[in-house]
């Protein structure tokens, strides 16, 4: 098994949804490449959020229709049972036939993701996409891709907050808004989390800078959410006492590479 199929194996670990073949595969995966276990972080904590954020509800009856319905497309297996020719006659005489022997299933054990278990493309489709109907009912801009693959920026900031190197530093604005930038020199990266940021016109953007004795380092832009929150990577490499900042600029970051505002944030990391 490689590690993408194991990564898919863990989300659907997470979503309680493994046949037993599968489970059994991805324990073993599991216990055999235990390096693999930020897999099974990340689905958990996709799951975990989305169960956080949004309000139970009482879905509409199409749903769960929609849902059986998708169900039923699923290929149906039966185990042990003969099935007889449906040209068969009514007044054929079976017991004088004698009973049909069955050739029992045999279980293959395998550490990769088991055909017959149906956790194939197929199943994938219709879980996803069953799934991703009952999302639309909550927060219909959500994707299923988003759910079980945390963005970069996430994947950044765990990946500093594990790091033996890891730090940090905040600020906060007048006006409430709380900066924090994430750095850790072991891993290159460096993130800024902000909770409060005021929106901006359409046609502008916050845009993040390293600043370096006087030297202003573009290091990228972003939009934060309706709250004002945003889990930023800084583009490049962050060097010790570095300040983090940030600037409003048109739409697209500054034309010309340097700061065309005063910063609006200003994170001292020395």
């Amino acid at each position: 098994m490689n590690e993408r199929d194991f990564a898919d194996l863990a989300v659907g670990h997470a979503l309680n949804a493994l046949s037993e073949a599968d489970e059994r595969a991805y324990q073993e995966a599991l216990a055999g490449n235990p390096h693999w276990d930020h897999h099974v972080r990340d689905a958990a904590d996709a799951v975990a959020a989305i169960s956080a954020s949004v309000e139970p509800v009482e879905p509409p009856p199409s749903v769960r229709a929609s849902l059986f319905a998708r169900i039923s497309e699923l290929p149906q297996e039966s185990v042990g049972v003969a099935t007889l020719p449906a040209s068969s006659s009514a007044d054929e005489d079976y017991a004088a036939a004698g009973v049909t022997p069955i050739e029992p299933e045999r279980e293959t054990s395998s550490t990769g993701v088991s055909a017959a278990s149906g956790w194939g493309p197929r199943r994938w489709f219709t879980l996803a996409a069953s799934f991703a109907a009952v999302l639309v009912l909550g927060f219909g801009a959500v994707t299923v891709s988003q759910l079980v693959s945390p963005p970069a920026s996430v994947v950044a900031l765990r990946s500093i907050e594990q790091a033996p190197d890891a730090q940090s530093a905040s600020t906060t604005l007048p006006d409430g808004t709380v900066a924090t930038a994430h750095w850790s020199p072991s891993t290159g990266q460096s993130v800024l989390v902000t909770d409060g940021m005021p929106a901006l016109a359409a046609d502008k953007t916050y845009e993040l800078w390293f600043v370096r004795g006087d030297t202003p380092i573009a290091a990228g832009t972003f939009e934060p959410d309706e709250a004002g929150k945003a889990t930023a990577v800084l583009q490049g490499e962050m060097h010790a006492g570095d300040v983090i900042a940030v600037t409003i600029e048109p739409a697209g970051g500054s034309p010309d590479g340097t700061p065309s505002t005063a910063p609006v944030v200003v994170v001292a990391t020395a």
